[in-house]
């Protein structure tokens, strides 16, 4: 009893913080107009000044005298909208897939299949490198190169799903009399498949908002004129010994991103899942 009191309060304290983190930091960069209108606004006479030494810049100034919260702030919009917007786009390509291969199974299922394997033998550092080495880097071939990279786990999630929930009585059932595919699939084996596809889609939130300023670290991403966090980052790594806050707040804005949705997603798995619970 002493176990699981401490472990529904663990969970509750998970969802509470992570809630707040997610909630927090989508609202401010959401509201960044309105916050910090001028966070682009460049003044060479308050070049890399100090964090908290300026009550007009509370997290300083980076070299060409911007403010830096304003442009984390700012910033996040990009990442936020790379993070979403690939995960959405992975997920229907993923799902649409993975409910053919599953429901169909035979040659779709062996074709779709071995494609995806494929694609998982590849590093995902080579696929990017050969991606953008023939599209370019931009903001949209970004996001397709997200989406391409990670439509196979939502497939073959699905598809799992799909080939165990095919063989239960009340799809048989509605096979036996008649009902069309098309039904089948979006009225009886859709809905049982919400739950895995949401906790994903939060994980990958996450994992997708690294990868993005990962690769705009490494100017395979974003063009560096928008601002996002992976381009201060890269913008603050000559400063690192003389003006530490231009790349330690916006790794700091990515780290606590990150925790928020992973914890959140960790809740939507307990919460969705309870026969697989942990109980620690």
């Amino acid at each position: 009893m002493a176990a699981t009191t401490s472990s529904f309060r663990f969970k509750s304290l998970e969802f509470i913080l992570g809630a707040s983190l997610t909630v927090l930091i989508c609202g401010a960069v959401l509201l960044s107009d309105v916050l910090f209108p001028g966070a682009e606004k460049v003044n060479l006479l308050s070049r890399l000044v100090p964090p908290l030494t300026d009550i007009q810049h509370v997290f300083g100034t980076d070299p060409l005298g911007r403010d830096v919260l304003a442009r984390v702030v700012a910033g996040g919009k990009i990442s936020l909208l790379v993070g979403f917007t690939s995960v959405f786009g992975a997920v229907i390509f993923g799902v649409f897939i993975g409910l053919v291969a599953g429901y169909y199974r035979g040659f779709w299922d062996m074709l779709l299949m071995r494609f995806a394997d494929l694609q998982l033998a590849m590093p995902f550092i080579l696929l990017a490198i050969t991606f953008i080495a023939i599209v370019g880097g931009s903001l949209t071939n970004t996001i397709i190169l997200l989406i391409v990279s990670q439509w196979v786990q939502y497939a073959r999630l699905v598809r799992g799903s799909v080939l165990t929930l095919r063989e239960r009585e009340f799809i048989l059932s509605a096979q036996a009399i008649g009902v069309p595919d098309w039904r089948i699939i979006l009225q009886h084996l859709l809905p049982n498949l919400i739950g895995p596809v949401i906790v994903l889609m939060t994980l990958n939130v996450a994992n997708n908002i690294l990868l993005e300023s990962s690769l705009t670290f490494l100017g395979l991403g974003v063009d560096p004129t928008i601002p996002s966090w992976g381009g201060m980052l890269a913008d603050g790594r000559t400063y690192l010994q003389t003006a530490w806050w231009v790349s330690v707040f916006p790794g700091l804005a990515i780290l606590l991103t990150v925790l928020g949705l992973n914890l959140l997603g960790d809740w939507l798995r307990d919460s969705l899942d309870p026969t697989g619970r942990t109980t620690g």
